[in-house]
This record gives C-alpha cells, structure tokens and sequence, in this order.
C-alpha cells in the first residue's frame, strides 16, 4: 500500500463506509477503505436487525425519511434475499396509549408513502383466536399485524465490502488512520496496521470520514478540521433470552413513554427484545446495556406477555451508539434519525465529505447523495447503478429458497437441512465456494461446533476478513450464542494458526488488504 494513489479514502467500515465504497468502485472510481477494527464491528451489528420505514418516526413527521426508508426495504429485499427477508408486526392495541383510529391511520400512510409491491399490507387481527394472542395477556383483545423485513446486519456490511472489492476496491481492516492531511490537490494518509504497528502512506483526491459514532473524532483528531454540527450520541440496547413464542412473527409494543419496543424471532432458539434510547458519553469501545436499560426492556414486554421475562433468562445483550444529528431535542429518543452529509471544501482545497447519523435501511441511498457530492471532482465517474445490482450470493429469487436448500443438503448425505438453511440464508449463491467438490459431510474438515466447519471458517478468513474468533462468531455469524468458551478457544487458536501463515486456500481471496 505504500505509495498507492486513490481517487476516494473511505474511513469506517460500518454499512454506510462499506456502501459508499461499493458505490464509487461501481462507478470506476479507485477506492481504499480503512477500517480501525473489524466491518460491522460497532454500531452496524448492533442494530434491531430490521430494514423498515420506521413506524414510530412519522409521529415526529419525519415524513421524507419514512418514505425513503419504505422505497429502500423492496430495493433491498430485491437485491439480498438470502439475508434479507419479510417479516410480519404484530402491534396489540393498549387502550391506554394511542388511540385505535391514529395506529390505524399511521399504518394506512405506511402501507403507502413509499410504495408497496411485494410486501402484504396490513390488517387487523382478533387476539383471541389468532394464534399471536396466545403469549400475551387476556386484556389484550386485538391488534394490527403489517410488513417490513428482517436483515443479518453485520453480513450486510460485509457483502457490501466483498462487492467493493471484486470490483477492485482495497478493503484494510485491522487499520487505522493516524492522520490525513491535504496536500496540494489531494489527501495524504498516514495508516498504522493494528496488529504489527507498521506505518504505510496513501493519497487520495477526496476523503470520505464515515466513522460513525466517531465522526467527530476523525475530523477533529484524524484530520485537523472542526465539527460542523453538533452531534448527539444514542445508545440503543438489546437483550436476547430464549424463545419466547412458537410462531414466526414479531410484536412491536407501545410503551408508556411513547417508545416503541421490539421481541423479535432470532436465529431459531431465541428472541431479541429492543431497543432503548438513551444519551451516552464515555468511552465508546466500551459501550454496553445498563442496569437501567435492562429493567426498562424487561418492564416493557412484561406490560404484554402472561409469562414474565427475567434477567436470569437474558443470554445476551448489546449496545450500539448512534451519531445524531443534535437538532435540539429534549429527549434522546425524540432526536431525528434522518442523515447529514456536509462537505468540506475549503478555499478549493480537496473535498472532505462527512457523514452524521444514517440508518442500515437507507445506508444504499445515502451513498448515492455522497456520491451526488463528489460528482464535481469526479467529472468522468459512471452513472448511480446500486439499485438493480444485487450484492454477492443474491442472485437468485427469493421463491427459490427452499429449493436450493434442499438440493444442498441433498447434494452432502449427512448435511442436515438445519444446516443447509444456515449456510443458504448466510451465503446465498455463494455457498458454492464453501461446498465445491465436497461430496461427504467429513471432506468439510472438523466441525467447531453447531455446524461451522473448517471449510466454512476458511472461507471467512480467505474472503471476508474474519481474523479471530470472535469477527467468525459475532459478526460473520450469530453462533456465538451457541458456542462454549471451550469452542471458542478451539476456534480461536485454528483461527491464529491459518494468520500465522499456514492459510493457503487462495481461490477465496477477495481484495483481502
């Protein structure tokens, strides 16, 4: 890397970082994205999973940003539909909260501000006949039940990268940028590999600082410029306990607060239950569910289901931390969501594009706009393509699903179908480089635990930058929630064995820097 010269740097490897790369590749720009840790390892994994208009929003008439977000759930089911797929809300009626003809209403415009053509609308269901009745109390009578979609984020993120990087994109993890300093008609960077403490340079036309909750930190620190807004930062929790409920629907609450609450179906054995909104300071490696937070999370679905949640059912939570726009808000969960991107051009010098808030559903649009942006200093670059491209594993239809994984637990005796439908709903397509030429369920090499086998774990670390256990277990996948420290630690040290450089499966290399 040292030397290289880019056309576009991109700092952050979060969804938006990793979308604006893939868009500027697209379009036959050269870009580098840096990424201090690991893609999605922050904020982008620890979303509510959902793309969706976001109901509650159109209360605080963020009218522009639900109808974007509705557009943007088909595009997106359209374009990954292996980790993408519909889910049905179930919303109880609470008759001491909003009025039964204002949900009715809201749902009436979210069934149609943004359009709606492969997503069922919404109707109303009789609790206590329907089956999503069964978990919750008596009081509760009837309900609204609409669509939005369920989507693995952290594997979003990183197949937003792997796109980006077949079509030439350098892609470092592990990297962080120590500073970036315009020089004459262009940016220098001066990078640090995180594990060795090598230092490499590289330059770039334009600079994009998609940091996330550490926007601020980039410009100010990384980059020497000030902070044109104020930023807010929120800490949304989750917690995930046993399966709660038998049926493959979730329920959105309303809460006394006026926040919303989700208890979501996740990763077959378990539900997840969020979110809360609170403001955050500190120490933003650190970032992580409070007392508080668990006993308003636990306070909220105890209001709706016969069965009491406990703390000692929790299995697992986590924290992510937005950076809001700060538009004066009283309370954190009132701050808008909407995005903003202002670019920095001083006195003709080369442009610093910085992005505040964004969320997974609309990161796709928002990197069109940065790219609308930087248009001026890129007069030859291609055209928007993103909204028709699928992203790596999706090129198939959705109505083919189980189809294909039948075939791929056929095609290994052994290979349960639980297994299959893991691998398909991970990898799509692309299960092809996992499985090619395995003919017998031990030719996928040892089995660490739940299915992941050596086959598997090869491929993320050939083709998707997994580099410890914990970037395979988290992020790549959700089987953390199974393993044993005793599986971990196996896992860990295989892991470490194929960095120390035994790892010579090269077919699955991807732009890996």
């Amino acid at each position: 890397m040292r030397g290289s010269d880019h056309d576009l740097a991109v700092i952050g490897g979060g969804i938006n970082g990793c979308g604006i790369a893939r868009d500027a590749q697209g379009r036959g720009l050269k870009v580098a994205l840096i990424e201090k840790a690991d893609l999605a390892g922050a904020t982008s994994s620890a979303s509510t999973k959902l793309i969706h208009g976001g109901l509650r929003y159109l209360e605080h008439l963020e009218f522009r940003l639900v109808r974007e977000a509705l557009r943007e759930r088909e595009v997106l089911l359209k374009l990954a539909p292996h980790i993408i797929w519909p889910l049905r809300f179930v919303l109880p009626h609470h008759q001491g909260l909003r009025p039964w003809p204002i949900i009715r209403l809201g749902l009436f415009l979210y069934d149609h501000l943004g359009g709606r053509d492969l997503l069922p609308g919404t109707r109303i269901l009789d609790l206590s006949s329907d089956e999503a009745g069964r978990p919750l109390k008596t009081v509760y009578r009837r309900a609204f039940e609409y669509s939005d979609c369920w989507v693995q984020d952290a594997r979003l993120v990183t197949l937003n990268a792997l796109d980006a990087a077949q079509k030439g994109a350098v892609i470092l993890t592990q990297t962080e940028c120590m500073s970036a300093r315009r020089e004459g008609h262009g940016w220098s960077l001066l990078l640090q590999d995180r594990k060795s403490g090598e230092q490499s340079r590289i330059s770039a036309k334009a600079l994009v600082n998609a940091g996330g909750p550490w926007v601020a930190d980039v410009l100010e620190r990384v980059a020497g410029r000030r902070v044109p807004l104020r930023v807010r930062l929120v800490k949304g929790s989750h917690i995930v306990v046993p399966r709660l409920f038998d049926h493959d629907r979730s329920y959105i609450f309303q809460n006394t607060d006026q926040r919303v609450c989700f208890a979501i179906p996740y990763e077959e054995e378990f539900t997840l239950i969020g979110t809360t909104d609170v403001d955050f300071e500190g120490d933003l490696t650190r970032a992580s569910i409070s007392e508080a937070e668990i006993a308003y999370l636990l306070q909220a679905v105890n209001e709706y289901f016969r069965v009491p949640v406990t703390k000692e059912q929790i299995r697992w939570s986590y924290a992510g931390v937005r950076p809001l726009h700060d538009d004066g808000a009283n309370k954190a969960q009132e701050a808008t969501r909407d995005y903003e991107l202002k670019l920095d051009e001083e006195q003709g010098g080369a442009p610093l594009l910085s992005v505040f808030g964004g969320k997974i559903t609309t990161y796709r649009r928002l990197a069109e706009q940065v790219m609308d942006l930087l248009a001026p200093h890129f007069p030859s670059m291609g055209e928007s393509w993103t909204k028709s491209a699928v992203l790596p594993g999706g090129d198939f239809a959705p109505e083919e699903s189980g189809r294909r994984i039948a075939e791929i637990a056929r095609s290994i005796p052994g290979l349960e179908l639980k297994q299959a439908a893991r691998l398909f709903r991970s990898y799509g397509t692309r299960c092809g480089l996992i499985l090619e030429g395995v003919r017998r369920l031990e030719e996928l090499g040892d089995d660490f635990g739940f299915g992941l086998s050596e086959r598997e774990v090869d491929y993320l670390i050939g083709a998707e930058w997994a580099k410890s256990a914990e970037d395979i277990l988290w992020r790549r996948t959700k089987l953390g929630l199974q393993f044993s420290p005793e599986q971990s630690a196996r896992l860990e040290a295989y892991v470490a064995g194929r960095k120390g450089g035994n790892y010579r499966q090269t077919r699955y290399r991807s732009g890996v820097g």
